[in-house]
């Protein structure tokens, strides 16, 4: 049987090769890393993350939450990974970066069906092969996919947080806790009074960006919105956002703040935080200008700044049949954040039906389609069918869901029926997937 080319090793590829080849598929996975960088990458690992090390909600009503356990119903390797390497962030899922990267890598590695290749694609290979590159597509292999479109890429620059070294934190002005108590008191929580807030907004609003020079028109997903980028949308805008003090309590004045700074783990032994909703652009010395004026950091160490890149995904409503194949290659499947998805667990749900799909494919076996009702389906659905014009990336919600049919008032009764009807159908399509 003819081999699977994945092209591009991270969470989206990662995931198509590990659902192949859980089929009897052998799979070759190319990944361009360490011999050649991104600028957001670190390191050679497959499934590095390179913005949150956060992978959103699990409560299990939750949009972000159902497709988790969908993913783990079909025998997730990133779920897997995750589960292993999380580290304590309330109600989310959020993982020790290295030590999530690195299970990845050593699973893919030692699977004897899977073939990990430290090379360059810079051209469209003949055969079934899945396209996995993510956002940041090299420029030869972008070339090349827009020459087999003939059209125009879509993008939009993505930021990502900095970092701050743990001992740094002064940890007399914050406190620690969980957004309405949920979970454990995992986050430490910068409190702002109202003149703090304002010295803050008018520093931020006044410092330097990185300005974008390869391209002229600048978009931004809202989804990722640089920090100041929202300032300037209003001077409550973070404080209805990533600054919001809504569910936090100050133990030490028994009242809400005015605004919150909240910082996540970001690994097992707890010596780094991640700044919450803190993507940003600003130059390197005004990050750290700017972010030392939050109670609390007021010494702190950045071990990473917040970055910008490009951000690179196809039109999919345009490009993209029903299996994620290429309307004008149908060998060419297209995974991950380059077919239209926002966020690490929507570009694993896309691997994962990629990784199907191709393997139906080369076993000559036709395609099942993934039922609307389910997570995956709502976002297939969503990429394939949505108009050509304006099309824009989206995380996981409910908006993407059609109507549950029946009349539900309650929302978390609404909710709870959608998760229930997602999940039973998501089982069904497991095992016709797998007949």
């Amino acid at each position: 049987m003819e081999a699977l080319t994945i092209i591009g090793g991270g969470l989206s590829g990662c995931e198509a090769a590990w659902q192949a080849a859980r089929r009897g598929i052998r799979v070759r996975i190319y990944e361009m890393r360490p011999l050649r960088t991104t600028g957001a990458h670190k390191t050679g690992l497959l499934g590095e993350l390179v913005c949150s090390n956060s992978l959103r909600s699990k409560e299990p009503t939750s949009a972000a939450g159902l497709l988790k356990e969908e993913l783990k119903m079909a025998g997730s390797l990133i779920m897997e990974a995750a589960e292993r390497c999380s580290v304590p962030a309330g109600s989310a899922l959020a993982v020790d970066r290295g030590l999530f990267a690195e299970y990845i890598t050593e699973k893919l590695s030692a699977h004897p069906s899977i073939e990990v290749i430290r090379e360059e694609v810079v051209d469209i290979p003949e055969g079934p092969c899945i396209v996995a590159t993510g956002p940041l597509t090299s420029d030869a292999l972008s070339a090349a996919l827009k020459k087999l479109l003939g059209g125009d890429y879509l993008y939009f620059y993505d930021a990502i947080a900095p970092i701050v070294d743990a001992e740094s934190i002064d940890y007399s002005r914050v406190f620690r806790a969980s957004r309405y108590g949920k979970g454990e008191a995992d986050y430490l929580n910068c409190p702002m009074s109202r003149d703090e807030y304002d010295r803050f907004y008018s520093a931020l609003l006044e410092a330097d960006r990185v300005t974008p020079k390869e391209f002229e028109d600048e978009r931004v997903f809202e989804g990722c919105m640089p920090v100041e980028v929202m300032a300037r949308r209003g001077r409550d805008t973070l404080r209805f956002g990533p600054m919001k003090p809504v569910g936090l309590i100050d133990p030490r004045t028994g009242h809400m703040p005015y605004a919150v700074v909240q910082l996540r783990i970001e690994n097992m032994n707890a010596t780094a935080y991640n700044m919450v909703g803190f993507q940003t652009r600003l130059k390197w010395p005004e990050q750290k200008r700017v972010f030392r004026l939050i109670p609390g950091l007021e010494n702190a160490v950045f071990m990473r700044y917040g970055s910008i890149h490009r951000n690179t995904f196809i039109n999919g409503p345009m490009f993209l049949a029903p299996d994620l194949s290429l309307k004008v290659s149908p060998d060419t499947y297209i995974a991950g954040q380059l077919s239209g998805v926002e966020g690490y667990i929507e570009s694993t749900a896309m691997g994962t039906l990629a990784g199907i799909n191709a393997a139906r494919r080369l076993k000559g076996l036709g395609f099942t389609a993934p039922p609307a009702e389910s997570a995956h389906g709502a976002l297939i659905h969503y990429i394939t069918t949505s108009p050509p014009a304006g099309f824009q990336p989206s995380n996981i919600n409910f908006g993407l869901f059609p109507p549950p049919g029946v009349r539900i008032k309650d929302k978390k009764e609404r909710r709870a029926y959608i998760v229930e009807k997602a999940l039973t159908s998501w089982k069904e399509y497991l095992r016709k997937a797998d007949e």
